[in-house]
């Protein structure tokens, strides 16, 4: 007979209780983990409903709302595969602790924020905390399960990244309804859960000899990637007419091929670009560019669109993305142990796909389209997004070496959010394009910076100060201005889905995620090396 209080049974065997509680500290590791992961990628999108208020309360610029937007995505690109150095040599628990802690305080400051220019700072220390916690999670997680239960976890792991970046537009419509300030407010409480279960569950790990951080490398490609969007961000304001919007993109170009000659001699580099040497490897980065830049880039401008032309409140806003939450959460679940077993050309090229049609099928918004039009489109988004999601990072590994495998999962960070960054400042240019050229048509007055002051939420504001007896076929201009530029964002992002689907099928010739490479064939070896 059992022990009813959980102890050994008969022959040693746990009591069902007893078993229970195994099983939850065996997972405790993960849930800490998750926990972190989750609310620094929430945090990439979080922001896109509480724009408009955040615009209004602070007085922002169109350039400015982007900045809010892409500095914490571009701090997070930057810094992570750095901070992995780092992690790897002074602790992979200790460097996430800190990073938690990084990410609390600058959550504060983004709270008490009193102008943009402040918010914008803080978000930039927000993904320096974001950055170090991202660049220790897998690593973590490589430490902490074995076998079969690896597996599972990166599973999960996988389907929190899709979850959490498809719930994020809901959480900041709720919070946004109590105030905008409180989406970074949140973090708080959240991050005292995660120390407290990472100081209890959550074993200490480093790489003996790890060489000490690629400094040079670090700051050559936060440079070359920070001007590129810079320049690509005043070129969605002021236009591609000025110096200052073509020329960073230039300079970035170069420093950026500077920090390629770089990595090329030195011998710890901070990413070994050899390794694009290999197709797979250099599909599998495309794959994870294009399905953030594609999938979660647009919700920028189409949550904008949700409030300041259909009227609707933050939360309501929010929930409009519920098809994209609900669809790639449970396509992450439901098939994720599934695909981990499938040739990842097929799992990455199908979801960026999916998500090329997704995009596609809301293109045909117009004047009058309402929230009901992107319903189908977001759950086709939300189903590509939860079918790639959660192999991009195991097959990244199954692509290199193994004892490139760290670099390799920092890479793959590393796309993700240079894609959502570069994402969000060439669809800003999309639309202004789009908007201004409608607005153009209608014969509204300088079309190009009524354009721009609806990228950052201001419809309400220009039909206000409107005389009165224009207001409704302001607001008509306006609606299809603002339906025009959408019209392009979506385009565009669908077409990005449907060709990095293509070239990903094309590429991508690794071996399904659970089996490790050993490097053989002869383009294979040179990248060992």
């Amino acid at each position: 007979m059992e022990d009813s209080a959980g102890s050994a049974g008969p022959g040693g065997v746990l009591s069902v209780p007893g078993r229970t509680v195994a099983v939850m500290r065996k997972w405790l590791p993960l849930t800490a983990i998750c926990i972190g992961t989750f609310m620094l990628l929430v945090d990439v999108t979080i922001v896109n409903v509480a724009l408009p208020d955040i615009a209004r309360d602070l007085d922002t610029s169109f350039a400015q709302l982007q900045w809010v937007v892409d500095v914490y995505a571009l701090a997070l690109a930057a810094l992570v595969l750095g901070a992995g150095s780092l992690a790897d040599l002074y602790g992979r628990r200790r460097l996430y602790l800190i990073g938690l802690v990084v990410f609390a305080l600058s959550s504060l400051a983004c709270g008490l924020a009193p102008d943009a220019g402040w918010l914008i700072a803080a978000r930039g220390i927000q993904g320096i905390g974001g950055a170090i916690m991202f660049a220790t999670t897998i690593a973590l997680i490589n430490t902490s399960y074995e076998g079969r239960d690896r597996g599972t976890a990166f599973g999960i792991w996988g389907a929190v990244l899709g979850a959490a970046a498809a719930l994020g537009p809901i959480l900041g419509g709720a919070l946004t309804e109590l105030d905008w300030r409180w989406i970074f407010y949140v973090n708080l409480p959240v991050t005292v859960l995660a120390v407290g279960m990472t100081l209890v569950a959550v074993r200490e790990a480093r790489q003996p000899g790890a060489p000490k951080p690629d400094v040079p490398g670090i700051a050559l490609f936060s440079l070359g990637a920070g001007a590129v969007v810079f320049g690509l961000v005043r070129a969605a304001a002021v236009g591609w007419g000025r110096t200052g919007s073509w020329g960073p993109v230039v300079v970035g170009a170069v420093v950026l091929v500077v920090w390629v000659l770089v990595e090329l001699r030195r011998p710890a580099p901070m990413l070994d670009v050899r390794l694009f040497a290999g197709r797979s490897f250099s599909g599998i980065m495309l794959a994870a560019l294009v399905l953030n830049g594609a999938a979660f880039a647009l919700l920028v401008y189409t949550s904008l669109w949700l409030q300041s032309i259909g009227g609707l409140s933050p939360l309501q806003a929010g929930c409009v993305f519920i098809p994209l939450s609900v669809v790639s959460f449970v396509a992450a679940a439901a098939g994720g142990r599934f695909l981990q077993t499938q040739p990842p050309r097929f799992v990455l090229g199908g979801g960026l796909l999916l998500i090329g049609a997704g995009c596609l099928l809301m293109t045909l918004i117009d004047t009058d389209s309402t929230w009901r039009s992107l319903v189908a489109g977001l759950a086709v988004l939300g189903a590509g997004v939860g079918v790639a999601n959660p192999t991009l990072a195991s097959a990244a590994l199954a692509a290199v070496p193994r004892e490139r495998s760290g670099m390799a999962s920092g890479a793959v960070n590393t796309a993700r959010q240079m894609g959502f960054a570069v994402g969000v400042s060439v669809l800003g240019t999309v639309f202004a394009t789009g908007a201004s050229g409608a607005l153009r048509d209608a014969g509204t007055p300088d079309p190009s910076g009524t354009a721009t002051a609806l990228s950052a939420g201001q419809a309400p504001g220009i039909i206000a100060e409107a005389d009165p007896q224009a207001r409704a076929g302001l607001a008509d201009a306006l609606g299809s201005g603002y339906a025009a530029g959408l019209d392009g964002v979506f385009l565009a992002a669908g077409l990005a889905g449907l060709v990095g689907g293509l070239l990903v099928l094309w590429l991508v010739r690794a071996a399904p995620p659970g089996a490790h490479p050993v490097p053989s064939r002869p383009a294979e070896a040179a990248v060992a090396h």
